[in-house]
This record gives structure tokens, C-alpha cells and sequence, in this order.
């Protein structure tokens, strides 16, 4: 079982990825941006920071 906080920046990093792909669509560059480092943190093990996060998750807002 993976704990919580593991869980949550597992699905940051997939998120991000839902939306980078929306953002590529719109020519969102900063969110893109925002997007690609949540991705990086992901993908290193670390936790992204939590500004990049609050750009993703506005996206759909």
C-alpha cells in the first residue's frame, strides 16, 4: 500500500500530463510550462512545486 502523500503526486503527475496536452491545444505556454516541471518532479520521485500545481489544477477552473 502506498501512502497518501505518494498517491496525491502520483496524480499530480498524471494530471498534468491531461492537461499539457489541452494547454499544447490552446497555446497556453505558462501553464505548459507549469505542466512540464510537475511532470519532471513526477518522474524524478519529487514532489512538484506547489505553484506549478495550482496552475494545473486552475486549468480547469
Amino acid at each position: 500500500m502506498t501512502p497518501l502523500s505518494q498517491d496525491k503526486e502520483r496524480a499530480g503527475g498524471e494530471t498534468a500530463w491531461t492537461v499539457l496536452d489541452a494547454a499544447n491545444d490552446l497555446g497556453d505556454t505558462r501553464t505548459v510550462d507549469a505542466c512540464r516541471r510537475v511532470i519532471d518532479a513526477d518522474l524524478r520521485g519529487e514532489p512538484p512545486a506547489p505553484s506549478d500545481m495550482e496552475v494545473v489544477i486552475a486549468f480547469f477552473n
